[in-house]
C-alpha cells in the first residue's frame, strides 16, 4: 500500500485533547461532526482500507469510493485508484469485511483524555461479544510504534487499524477522542456518541445497536429484502 497510490489529503488539525476534521468533500456539504451532529437516518458509512496496526503493512488510508454519483465521498477522477472496499492487500483491514453483523467503529488517538483505557473496554467488550458483534479501533496519526506497543502491553484483542495521516478521520467527521460509530448490519449509522463512556454506557451502547438490529431484521421492508442496505462496492 504505497503512499502515493492509497493516500489521501486530508487536513487534521490536532489541539490538546480534541481533533477537529473540516470535510469539503462531501457532496451535500454536510459538514457535521460525528457523535455532535444529527447526520441522516442509516447514513451510509465510506469504504475504507487501513494497515492493520500490529501487521507489517505500511502506508496511508485508502478511502477511494468505487460510485462517485452514488457515495458523495472522494472518488478521484484524475487518479484512477483501487476502491477501498476492493482493495486485496495482505494486512489491510477494509470496513467493507466488517459490515456481516452490527459494528462498532472507534476513533482514538493518545494524546490528551482517557482514549487509550476507553480502548481497554473495547477490547473487554470485544470478547464478550465476539460472534455477534464486530468491533474496529482505528488510531488516528499516533506513531506506529506507539499503538504496536500499546496492543502488546495493553493485551487488546480487537482488530486495530492505523490511520497515518487521518484520512479516515476526515471522511468520517471525526471531532474528538473517542468517538464512537455503531453500525447496523450492511454499513448505516445506528447512532453514534463521542467524548469519554463508562463501561457500562459503551455496553448499553453496544445493547442498543442490538435491540435497534433485532427491530430492524423483524420490520417488513427487512423481511422482503435479501440483505440489509450497504454502501456500493463491498464483497
Amino acid at each position: 500500500m504505497t503512499r502515493d497510490r492509497y493516500s489521501l489529503a486530508a487536513g487534521l488539525i490536532f489541539a490538546a485533547v480534541i481533533v477537529v476534521a473540516v470535510v469539503h468533500t462531501i457532496e451535500n456539504k454536510n459538514e457535521g461532526t460525528l457523535g455532535l451532529d444529527k447526520l441522516e437516518a442509516r447514513w451510509p458509512l465510506p469504504g475504507f482500507a487501513v494497515p492493520d496496526a500490529a501487521g507489517q503493512l505500511e502506508g496511508d488510508a485508502n478511502v477511494a469510493q468505487d460510485d462517485c454519483a452514488s457515495s458523495g465521498t472522494p472518488c478521484p477522477a484524475g487518479e484512477r485508484r483501487a476502491p477501498a472496499c476492493g482493495l486485496r492487500v495482505r494486512g489491510a483491514l477494509r470496513v467493507c469485511d466488517f459490515f456481516d453483523r452490527p459494528l462498532v467503529i472507534s476513533f482514538w488517538f493518545s494524546r490528551g483524555g482517557n482514549c487509550i483505557g476507553q480502548q481497554d473496554a473495547v477490547s473487554r467488550l470485544y470478547g464478550r461479544y465476539r460472534g455477534r458483534v464486530g468491533f474496529l479501533s482505528i488510531d488516528v496519526r499516533d506513531g506506529r510504534g506507539t499503538v504496536r506497543d500499546l496492543i502488546r502491553e495493553r493485551d487488546w484483542r480487537m482488530p486495530v487499524g492505523y490511520d497515518r495521516d487521518g484520512a479516515v478521520a476526515a471522511l468520517y467527521r471525526v471531532g474528538g477522542c473517542p468517538t464512537f460509530a455503531y453500525v447496523y448490519p450492511g454499513g448505516t449509522l445506528q447512532d453514534a456518541s463521542i467524548g469519554e463512556l463508562t463501561a457500562p454506557q459503551l455496553e448499553a451502547h453496544v445493547e442498543s445497536l442490538l435491540r435497534a438490529t433485532r427491530v430492524a431484521k423483524s420490520a417488513p421492508s427487512a423481511r422482503s429484502a435479501s440483505s440489509y442496505p450497504s454502501i456500493r462496492g463491498t464483497s
